[in-house]
């Protein structure tokens, strides 16, 4: 019965994260979209780390760890994302929801582990209204306003093993598959005119990267173990299929559009790199009652860029290298205890801090949020729904930006078991 919910739950999800629309930000504009955390709710609540072993939770963050698996373990999780978004003289509230990841990790012998599964990479979903441009004639001044939107976003499919190469060491590989839709609409008028102009440009795009990691877990008492883990991510390159549309547009109403007509426009077809990313951490803790851990995330953002050469008009915009800092951990009560719920219940938190690469008017645009959650076990000991709430600020307000306050609650399933496993008796 499990398996036949899994896979149902696997087929609305496949249909759902093309559909969605994961982001509100006007900072999705840039570059292929926000990116996206590459990792599960258990993760996000501890600050995003992805140091800590676990037997029964897939950890995607870094392959080796899919030799740690003692269970087949199946992995779904979405977000419910309300933000807040502030300038000098404006500001909107917006809400979004979406899938964030589906996941299937297996052990096969008592060395190697294999995963595959869905995630997002990247995500549009912004509005940007009315910005002016004012054009100087000889003895005139035209107030020219322009409306930007975009939605769609890149996706994941990823396969990958982790092999205990001894004891207390891991290697982990996986290739990832990346394919995905972004269309884009700039909206040019003037307010006096019933007639303006749409320029629609679309990219399809496909490309491969891969992952690599190590994680190394010793005995340092009796009780307590020292964690440490390194992956890295090679550059790697995105193929854009690109299109251009104009059309000539007549306002029906406020909110009503009608196409006058229309004109393909050759555009070349472009390239964006995919930046290398290095990520190292380490961490202290007694297995099965708390561990604490710390990550840096070193990313060559500076080899990002926008899909079309002229597709920057809302601002001066570059990229920079960026380093994302992120410390949390758990604690279970008691791993063991049957007569009280609360005790099995995992507590999860950290803090997580990043310049996200983007750079607009000379200022780079940070990230910083908390992260609390909970690990609430279903039925048995390996099964649990987890669920996180994340709250942040991106951006700034002033230098005429955007400054971002939100608040995100995240809930996931967790199911372990054992699948393969051969019948003694009948």
């Amino acid at each position: 019965m499990i398996k036949k919910v899994i896979v149902s739950i696997c087929l609305l999800f496949s249909l759902a994260i093309f559909a969605q629309e994961g982001t509100s930000s006007p900072y999705s504009f840039y570059g292929i979209g926000d990116i996206k955390f590459k990792g599960t709710i258990e993760n996000r609540s501890m600050g995003s780390i992805s140091v800590l072993p676990d037997s029964i939770h897939l950890n995607i963050q870094n392959p080796a760890h899919f030799a740690s698996l003692k269970l087949t373990s199946f992995t779904i999780g979405g977000t419910y994302a309300n933000t807040k978004s502030v300038t000098e003289s404006q500001e909107a509230k917006a809400r979004r929801t979406s899938l964030d990841y589906l996941a299937f990790g297996i052990p096969v012998g008592k060395k190697l582990g294999i995963a595959f599964g869905l995630v997002p990479y990247s995500s549009l979903g912004y509005k940007i209204g009315k910005i002016k441009h004012d054009i100087v004639g000889t003895d005139t001044i035209r107030s020219i306003y322009s409306q930007y939107s975009g939605i769609g976003g890149v996706n994941r499919v990823f396969v990958g093993f982790g092999y205990k190469l001894t004891k207390n060491l891991n290697f982990g590989a996986d290739i990832q598959y990346n394919f995905g839709t972004i269309e884009t609409k700039n909206l040019k008028f003037q307010n006096d005119l019933q007639y303006g102009s749409r320029e629609i440009n679309t990219s399809d795009l496909r490309g491969v990267n891969f992952d690599f990691g190590l994680a190394y877990q010793t005995k340092t008492s009796t009780k307590h173990t020292f964690f440490s883990s390194i992956a890295y991510t090679p550059q790697s390159e995105l193929t854009l299929g690109n299109s251009r549309e104009i059309q000539l547009i007549q306002f029906l109403s406020s909110s009503a559009i009608q196409t006058i007509e229309s004109q393909d426009v050759p555009v070349a077809d472009t390239k964006i790199k995919l930046p290398s990313k290095l990520t190292i951490g380490a961490g202290f803790g007694e297995i099965k009652k708390w561990s604490v851990g710390g990550e840096v995330s070193f990313i060559k953002n500076s080899v990002m860029s926008n899909r079309f050469d002229d597709i920057d008009e809302a601002g001066r915009t570059s990229f920079e290298n960026s380093i994302r800092y992120s410390i949390g951990g758990f604690y279970i009560p008691n791993y063991n205890s049957y007569s009280n719920y609360y005790k099995r219940v995992v507590y999860r938190g950290g803090l997580r801090y990043e310049n996200t690469g983007l750079v607009i008017l000379d200022k780079s645009i940070n990230d910083f949020a908390a992260n609390v959650g909970l690990g609430l076990p279903l039925g048995g000991i390996f099964s649990n729904i987890n669920v996180g709430l994340e709250i942040g600020k991106r951006g700034t307000k002033y230098y005429n930006l955007v400054e971002e306050n939100y608040v995100n609650i995240s809930v996931g399933l967790s199911l372990s078991d054992r699948w393969f496993v051969k019948r003694k008796f009948d």
